[in-house]
């Protein structure tokens, strides 16, 4: 019964609170401690780097997810009560839809005040491309992009690994994303990340094509374009140099009607409508709907394993 009390307690704070600002929030203490390591390593040779990278994150997954399993099982044997919520809190620091939702928000109100460059600054903290020559409609597209990314990364993955492997899951999952999104990226740390990068491909694999599907469903539930959306999934998904993004942000295009473009990378969906400034908002409302769906879903599947033992 544990289990459905911490995951309503960390979807209570999500939906209340929203995230605390970086000097609060242990995911941003995290990404400073990766920084710092990354300082730390020497430049070296391509094995080097490959070593150095799979060390870091295999060294923090061990230390916080035993930190945390062992704090946790101290607490169910000092006090139930506050078993549940200590671990409905560092649960709720694993996801974030609410924040997704004020970020996109965010710059979506700069572009209506034509404040394209605080946008641009704005886009910085939800994409890793140079933002700062963009048009008003790519960082319309980055931002929807960005949306339909994250409701797997920041919100139903979470979830997905809780339900399988209870909070230490999530916190696991959290310190893989984060990893992924400092130093998985191509250029002179390319080697340093690649473990980081191919491991969030493989814990992200499940998690964005349930992701996609939802949105199929939200499509329908919004009344969008159900069958486009499916179309273009499937059309597009493998566009993206990453093997799951495309799921995600293909199933958004096609059901908006717009067409998601990456300049020099990729292009997802057809270009049937252009994109305004409400797509953003429209994107907000798809993903909003797949949050519903999959806490529902959640809640359901851990009231039938509580029923079932």
């Amino acid at each position: 019964m544990e289990i459905l009390f911490i995951l309503l307690v960390a979807l209570a704070i999500d939906i209340v609170f929203g995230e605390p600002s970086n000097s609060w929030h242990p995911v941003a203490w995290m990404g400073k401690l990766i920084s710092m390591e990354i300082r730390s390593v020497h430049r070296g040779g391509r094995l080097r780097q490959l070593v150095s990278g799979i060390g870091m994150v295999l060294v923090m997954i061990g230390v916080l997810a035993a930190s945390v399993y062992f704090l946790l099982f101290y607490l169910k044997e000092l006090n139930l009560v506050a078993y549940v919520i200590v671990a409905g809190i560092i649960f709720k620091f694993t996801f974030s839809i609410r924040g997704l939702r004020q970020a996109a928000t965010a710059i979506k109100q700069l572009l209506v005040q034509d404040k394209l460059a605080e946008a641009r600054i704005s886009l910085m903290s939800l994409v890793s491309r140079d933002t700062s020559c963009l048009s008003e409609d790519q960082v319309v597209s980055a931002t929807v992009e960005s949306v339909a990314e994250n409701s797997c990364d920041s919100f139903v993955a979470p979830l997905f690994y809780f339900l399988l492997f209870s909070v230490p899951g999530a916190v696991v999952y959290r310190v893989i994303n984060t990893f992924d999104a400092m130093i998985g990226f191509h250029g002179e740390w390319e080697h340093l990340g690649k473990f980081a990068a191919r491991f969030d491909d493989v814990v992200n694999f499940i998690p964005a094509r349930l992701t996609a599907l939802m949105i199929v469903l939200a499509a329908w539930i919004c009344k969008r374009n159900v069958l486009q959306a499916w179309r273009v999934m499937l059309r597009d998904h493998g566009k993206t140099e990453s093997p799951n993004a495309g799921w995600t942000m293909g199933a958004v295009a096609g059901a908006l009607g717009v067409q998601l473009e990456k300049e020099g990378h990729y292009k997802l969906g057809d270009n049937n409508s252009c994109l305004y400034l409400d797509t953003v908002s429209a994107s907000l409302h798809l993903i909003m709907v797949v949050a519903v769906i999959w806490s529902s879903l959640s809640i359901l599947f851990v009231g039938v394993y509580i029923a079932a033992t």
